[in-house]
């Protein structure tokens, strides 16, 4: 009995098995070895097909297959320059195999060599009986090179070839959308249907090309249509759920996340979005429930954390609030978007430490927002930490250069600490750049406001050097 590549036997997968686990020795055809080999790579287990290809070529040392099986484990190992030595060897023997040209061009997109590697593989084209495989390892080399216009054609090809080839139709599509080409993609999602009229994954793609373009009527009924092509395709509910959303349907858009629930396990993004259309539907008791429950599918979802944070927010319950941005700090302490919201509601608690290193904690995780760096800067003059102010401030000037906000704030921590000259220096950098922001100075530093004649320092034209 030999195994197939595409339907490998289970009794020559079992001997193959039972052998390693007994250590006896079983004789297979090399073409039940490819099968084996086949049936491991495509399961991803590696070592076995490794095995596989080491003991078939203890058996059939000549086979030119076996020995293409052994080019491509040493690929994956990255051992290029032994793979390379072996293909050449087996070219030697046959130059008319296109899984030798298909190798070599592996090797060479490992090295980066994209457009050599497609050289290679348009070879491998002209030779191939099935050129399926060839043309899509050809797009994908063009989208490496970031060629978007060639990826697309050959991508095309493989979906004339194999009008079920789904990977290669989501691909094209891609490359329609990076080339923000949305309109042409209807026409040609529309030619396609013209053949394959009852095409969920067709009908799927224009309804995303209608929402890009913002015509949410012929986007629903595209979802719609996907949806009559295939009543279980559930990428067709959610994105209809958005659609309908954006069309302020906020209780039909429930009904179409509510169908994903049924026909697979919740999604974390359909419960997200219940919560929220809850929500807009003033319906708090369901929203905080949805909200909850996304939090519980999956704690590592960020935007589940922020949305019950909010919630408790927009209900001035900052208890809560901070109950819920804590345990989401907890899991994650390196996401931005928490610290920012741990700061704020520590402020409306009055928290003030706790709140200065959130900000803290914000900045340190790259969140380099111009109200982030002064919303520290202000805790740190409540706190009395006039220094770590100038610090905090002199750090943000390298992100956000020339702003009246810090400049005066600049200019009154200086008088503050008795540096009158650099205190009228930035005093006078701020009036330049925005004048109106000179009430900074009565706001923040009234003691300073109540010394300084700020008609003076606009009637002075000229700039003191620090």
């Amino acid at each position: 009995m030999h195994l197939s590549p595409d339907e490998p036997n289970q009794f020559s997968l079992s001997r193959f098995e039972s052998m390693l686990q007994t250590n006896d020795v079983y004789f297979f055809d090399s073409e039940e070895f490819e099968g084996i080999i086949h049936h491991y790579l495509e399961h991803g287990k590696i070592a076995l097909a490794k095995k596989a290809t080491k003991l078939g070529l203890a058996q059939h040392p000549t086979s030119m297959n076996l020995k293409l099986f052994e080019v491509e484990m040493m690929i994956f190992e990255n051992k290029l320059d032994q793979a390379e030595v072996l293909l050449d060897q087996l070219y030697i023997l046959e130059q008319s195999n296109e899984e030798i040209f298909i190798q070599k061009a592996n090797i060479l997109s490992r090295r980066n060599q994209h457009r050599q590697a497609i050289i290679l593989l348009e070879q491998a084209l002209s030779i191939s009986e099935d050129q399926l495989d060839v043309l899509s390892l050809i797009g994908m080399e063009y989208l490496f090179l970031e060629d978007y216009e060639n990826a697309k054609t050959y991508f095309m090809r493989c979906v004339d070839e194999d009008t079920e080839d789904y990977s290669a139709l989501y691909n094209v599509v891609y490359c329609f959308e990076f080339l923000e080409q949305h309109t042409k993609a209807i026409v040609y999602l529309n030619e396609f249907l013209d053949h394959n009229p009852y095409c969920e994954v067709a009908w799927h793609q224009i309804g995303k090309q209608y929402y890009q373009l913002k015509d949410y009527q012929k986007a629903l009924a595209a979802f719609d249509f996907a949806i009559i092509s295939d009543d279980r395709f559930i990428g067709a509910y959610l994105e209809k759920g958005k659609v309908l959303e954006r069309l302020k349907d906020y209780g039909q858009a429930i009904e179409s996340y509510m169908v994903t629930l049924t026909l697979d396990d919740p999604t974390s993004f359909a419960l997200l979005r219940i919560g929220k259309c809850y929500e807009k539907l003033g319906q708090s008791d369901l929203a905080l429930q949805f909200f909850n429950k996304c939090v519980e599918e999956d704690a590592l979802l960020d935007k589940a954390w922020i949305a019950i944070t909010d919630f408790y927010v927009k209900k001035k319950d900052f208890d809560k609030a901070l109950y819920f941005i804590e345990k989401a700090v907890n899991i994650d302490g390196d996401n931005a978007l928490y610290w920012k919201r741990h700061a704020r509601i520590s402020l409306k608690l009055n928290r003030y430490e706790e709140a200065e290193h959130a900000f803290r904690r914000t900045i340190e995780l790259g969140n380099y927002e111009l109200t982030t760096w002064l919303s520290r800067c202000d805790l740190l003059i409540k706190l009395g930490e006039h220094r770590a102010a100038i610090n905090n401030l002199l750090q943000a000037c390298e992100f956000h250069p020339d702003q009246a906000e810090i400049e005066f704030r600049l200019g009154g921590l200086y008088y503050l600490l008795n540096d009158q000259h650099k205190g009228q220096f930035h005093m006078i950098n701020g009036l330049h750049l925005n004048h109106e922001f000179v009430m900074v100075i009565e706001i923040l530093f009234p003691k300073v406001h109540a010394l300084l004649s700020v008609q003076e320092l606009i009637q002075n034209h000229q700039k003191p050097s620090v």
